[in-house]
């Protein structure tokens, strides 16, 4: 069952860094577009939403991961910082991506103010993208490790 909950894990948690890491490269270009055509940008991440089923598992399967090696006796701290990076990024999400989105109806429209919102929508995507990468690497050391 471990090998299991390691082997889904590392996936989920590889699959959520794809748009993570989307966002992060691609913020060194999108931060100098211009309003209209940052507009057009965003048109990109339609229905990137559908990604929340993906963290939403990952979160699942390394809260479970962690339970288990903690209940088996086997070091859990691998998956738990793991699982507690993925839950950041979601905290990251809800306090400034999500209100981003919000002011911007998702982007479509862009109030006075829109620069900053731009700068708080990137940035916290780079950290999350941070985040999601970490947990990919904790869990891979958790794989790997044998003590």
């Amino acid at each position: 069952m471990i090998y299991t909950l390691r082997l889904t894990s590392v996936l989920l948690v590889a699959l959520a860094l794809i748009p993570a890491g989307a966002h992060l490269f691609a913020m060194i270009n999108k931060v100098h577009l211009d309003r209209a055509e940052y507009l057009i940008s965003q048109r990109a991440y339609d229905g990137w939403s559908l990604f929340s089923i993906v963290i939403i598992a990952a979160l699942v399967s390394t809260l479970a991961l962690s339970i288990w090696l903690n209940r088996s006796g086997e070091p859990h701290w691998l998956a738990a910082t793991a699982f507690l990076c993925i839950v950041a990024t979601q905290v990251i999400f809800w306090l400034f991506t999500f209100p981003a989105n919000k002011a911007t109806q998702n982007w479509t429209v862009l109030p006075e103010a829109w620069e900053t919102l731009r700068y708080q929508w990137e940035y916290s995507h780079a950290a999350s993208a941070i985040l999601n990468f970490v947990a990919l690497f904790v869990l891979l050391l958790s794989v790997v490790r044998t003590d």
